[in-house]
């Protein structure tokens, strides 16, 4: 994947799709100037390269659980990935980011009871072998979430062992 290289052709597309990913192949083609059957192989290989996909997304307001939780982790630096990967495979976990500064770990996960999140961030995650801290934040408010731009999916760099 590190060798892919988008022209402005694609990047023009995506951009289209990412306003409306409904609109039609038929629609693009007219608006970007090329054959239907372009943007129908353009988007094709797109998928198949992992660079887009396609899904509804729902509001924080559509989740089962009712609060929103980020978890800091602080692991050993050499275990990171490997600490991010056994975070990410834990049930209630639905993101897992490897970050900069004093938490090298984020993982967030929505729940109902108080005592779900102190089961995950202090009886299992902090268990994690190579883990050293671990602090939560509880979202109280969401005051903007543009889903166009903080997407959130499940592949991620930590799927392949390349950087």
């Amino acid at each position: 994947m590190a060798n892919i290289q988008l022209d402005d052709l694609d990047r023009q597309l995506i951009d289209l799709l990412a306003r409306d990913a409904r609109v039609s192949n038929r629609k693009i083609a007219t608006e970007l100037g090329v054959t239907e059957g372009t943007v129908r192989g353009r988007i094709k290989r797109l998928q198949q390269d992992k660079l887009i996909t396609f899904t509804a997304i729902t509001g924080l307001q559509m989740a089962s659980k009712s609060r929103l939780a980020f978890i800091w982790v602080q692991a050993d630096v050499e275990r990171t990935r490997e600490v991010a990967r056994l975070i990410a495979d834990m049930d209630p976990v639905n993101a897992v980011m490897i970050t900069m500064g004093s938490f090298n770990i984020m993982a967030m996960c929505l729940f109902d009871e108080l005592d779900d999140l102190v089961e995950v961030a202090s009886d299992r995650i902090l268990a994690v072998p190579g883990v050293h801290h671990v602090e939560t934040s509880i979202a109280v408010k969401t005051v903007k979430y543009n889903a166009r731009v903080a997407k959130i999916t499940e592949s991620s760099p930590l799927d392949s062992d390349g950087d």
